[in-house]
């Protein structure tokens, strides 16, 4: 039978070798005399012949612990001009962040009167005055034409005070079709598709080793007393199109503009550095003939310093070539060169290009072309 203590603790009879049943009750709370006497008669009768009942024991109910605290990820710092950490050549020669950089957005008029670049200034610490212009994103290739860049003050004083220089690593880190393949203007009446990621080898991808590269220039760009502007803020993202990157250049009044790359071509001789210039360019002549200059000195600072040769398979030896096709120099106004520092299919060009050193030397020499040509 079942005492009124099994009712109400829910303890079970099992221990006193009984059955506990609670009984059921009514709508008026009392108890269903019927349902007891039932299974009395039942259990008797079962209970002489040996069988034992007993309720199967109840798992106890898990303990309650306290909920954890909530995980929180600590606040993320603006993108910056950083440097790979598995190159320690790229490394110990960029310049660190500073903790107090503060975004510039002075508005300014481009040459063909339109707007200034639309930016979100990065906070800065009133306790100090800015000392260099912090990281903004490169809002980049999307539906709406975009006011991208990421500018940097300069770091020292020197022979480019005063001076505006942009550095466009090219191609981008992301491929995402329905950006990449939009079409967009080229210059003279063509367009071209809005970016990609570049080439490749067995060794690095195109848009790492022009960031990587950038970075070192605008490293030393800075220290010579340039503002910097960066087409693009990191090697993870998409954009900005081609012509938007002359666009930065445009809107900012630049005084040259230096795109770095590096070629694909799969004829098995075909290796060197060559500089690109626009056959024809937004600016007109005169931007054409200052373009001629600066790919000159690229050129010859690139022989001087480094073990990269001139190109084989284009440009006749010269190390020049006039393109009509490049959007990022057929739409420049100021000076504009593109650099393909060599041929990443060429076993000797990316053995030259995986090296630190080789980069390294690179942006010195784009440094010291930029700088003989604007002093």
């Amino acid at each position: 039978m079942c005492c009124a203590g099994c009712e109400r603790t829910g303890e079970s009879e099992a221990v006193r070798g009984h059955r506990c049943v609670t009984p059921r009750r009514n709508a008026r709370g009392r108890t269903t005399l019927a349902a007891v006497t039932l299974v009395a008669a039942l259990a008797l009768p079962l209970a002489s012949c040996g069988v034992a009942f007993s309720t199967p024991a109840q798992p106890a109910a898990p303990k309650q612990s306290a909920p954890a605290a909530p995980i929180t990820s600590p606040p993320q710092s603006p993108p910056g001009l950083a440097t790979p950490t598995d190159d320690p050549t790229i490394t110990a020669t960029a310049p660190a962040a500073t903790p107090a950089a503060t975004a510039v957005a002075t508005p300014s008029t481009n040459r063909a009167g339109g707007q200034s670049a639309n930016q979100t200034p990065v906070a800065q610490a009133p306790s100090r005055p800015p000392t260099a212009a912090g990281p903004q994103v490169a809002k980049g290739a999307h539906e709406r034409p975009s006011r991208g860049g990421v500018k940097f003050s300069p770091t020292a004083p020197g022979p480019l005070d005063g001076r505006v220089v942009v550095v466009d690593p090219g191609h981008n880190g992301t491929y995402q079709a329905s950006i990449n393949n939009r079409q967009v203007d080229a210059g003279g009446g063509k367009t071209k598709a809005c970016n990609t990621s570049g080439t490749a080898n067995g060794r690095m991808s195109e848009h790492t080793l022009n960031w990587q590269v950038a970075q070192l220039t605008a490293a030393d760009l800075r220290a010579r007393g340039a503002t910097v502007w960066l087409t693009r803020p990191d090697d993870l993202g998409v954009g900005p199109c081609v012509n938007e990157r002359a666009a930065i250049g445009n809107r900012n009044q630049a005084d040259v503009v230096v795109s770095i790359h590096a070629d694909g071509n799969t004829s098995a001789s075909a290796r060197g550095f060559h500089v690109i210039v626009g056959a024809t360019m937004a600016g007109g002549p005169e931007a054409q003939a200052q373009s001629q200059d600066l790919a000159a000195r690229v050129r010859d600072e690139l022989l001087a310093r480094t073990a990269m040769p001139r190109s084989t398979y284009t440009g006749g030896r010269t190390g020049i070539v006039a393109r009509p096709d490049i959007a990022g120099v057929a739409l420049s106004e100021p000076p504009a060169v593109m650099l393909e520092l060599g041929n990443m299919r060429h076993p000797a060009d990316a053995a030259l290009m995986a090296d630190g050193a080789f980069r390294r030397q690179v942006a010195i020499a784009l440094a010291e072309a930029v700088t003989a040509q604007l002093s």
